[in-house]
């Protein structure tokens, strides 16, 4: 089977609720194994919470958009919002993932989930908006 949905977030942390139930109710019409349902909604919250707290600044009335395509070989991600420009496959920190957590700065795991999670990932900037489109291989 083939599914896509489109979801309009808005800038409130309330919205990550949404996200996670359209997760849900997709994997479950297409019959995702448990891990990628983990592994997207992990994916999904770490990077639209960045677009909450850094893109806007405190406008919670502005948008981005996620596209879920789901396929039988693959999950199909685009998040998509007009915020400032960034890439964060090129601008965000790397973690030191082997300091002690004590000494670890803020900043960066949620792109190392992202790198680490799924298969590919691409960021370009278009018409004023970030595109991040991630793919995970269903095989």
């Amino acid at each position: 089977m083939s599914r896509e949905i489109t979801l309009q977030i808005g800038g409130s942390a309330t919205e990550l609720a949404r996200i996670n139930a359209a997760v849900e109710d997709l994997a479950e019409t297409e019959g995702w194994p448990a891990e990628l349902v983990f592994q997207t909604t992990l994916v999904l919250e770490e990077l639209e919470v960045n677009i909450m707290n850094y893109a806007y600044g405190d406008d919670e009335s502005v948008q981005s958009r996620i596209t879920l395509r789901s396929e039988p070989d693959r999950l199909t991600i685009e998040i998509s919002d007009g915020g400032k420009a960034f890439n964060p496959l090129e601008d965000a920190r790397e973690p030191d993932l082997d300091a002690a957590l004590e000494d670890r700065r803020i900043g960066g795991l949620g792109i190392h989930f992202v790198r680490t999670l799924m298969d590919e990932v691409s960021y370009r900037r278009e018409d004023g908006r970030n595109h991040l489109t991630l793919v995970k291989r269903r095989d």
